[in-house]
């Protein structure tokens, strides 16, 4: 019996395979945490050892469950401009080599939020014009010195560290407040991107200190 591959849309016979790359989303039960792949390993989150699911759905959402992506989606965004910015700021190479590979994690947390919400982000997302640039950098690294080789490295990983906190504290307030159902559900699992975040930088700075 022939059917048709929902990826390529080539029709294919039932013994054949065809997409061996087609993700899935799969949630776990336990935190919230959002995956995607073709299995998960032991059908376990990565995270907290919960038990995953295939889970569907995650495409023509409703307009308040895309708002609360929209959210998500702009901590992201002040994140990554947050390490870009700091990047281009300092001279110390052991520090740009750190602040780059947190760039680059939030460069893959942002990708990871489009696949699994299917969303097309528009690249100027990531540029600023030069003034506005300025503005933010003034702002985001008020009392970090980058001139300072001793200090300014642990303040920019309390800082990031502080900011990531924030965000899932934000999310885990939200989902306590709403009743269950699928707004509760997507809080959770952003909750639990940002916590992931936070164990990440925390493991970072200390192995940075030792």
């Amino acid at each position: 019996m022939a059917s048709t591959c929902p990826k390529c849309h080539q029709v294919i016979d039932s013994e054949s395979v065809c997409c061996a790359d087609i993700k899935y989303t799969w949630k776990c039960s336990s935190c919230g945490k959002l995956s995607t792949g073709f299995v998960i390993p032991y059908g376990r989150c990565f995270l907290c050892g919960g038990e995953n699911s295939v889970v569907e759905g995650y495409s023509g959402m409703q307009p308040e469950l895309v708002a609360i992506v929209q959210e998500a989606v702009q901590y992201e965004i002040d994140m990554y401009h947050f390490y870009r910015l700091a990047m281009e700021r300092t001279r110390d190479t052991v520090l740009k080599a750190v602040l780059e590979e947190l760039f680059h994690k939030e460069e893959d947390h942002l990708s990871e939020l489009e696949e699994k919400y299917h969303l097309h982000l528009d690249a100027e997302l990531r540029k600023l014009p030069e003034q506005k640039e300025k503005a933010v950098a003034d702002w985001i690294f008020d009392g970090i010195d980058f001139q300072d080789a001793g200090e300014h490295v642990t303040r920019v990983y309390d800082k990031a560290i502080a900011m990531e906190r924030r965000t899932r504290d934000r999310f885990l307030t939200h989902a306590a407040a709403l009743p269950p159902g699928p707004q509760r559900e997507i809080y959770r699992e952003l909750a639990a991107e940002e916590e992931e975040h936070v164990a990440i930088l925390e493991g970072e700075r200390a192995q940075f200190q030792s």
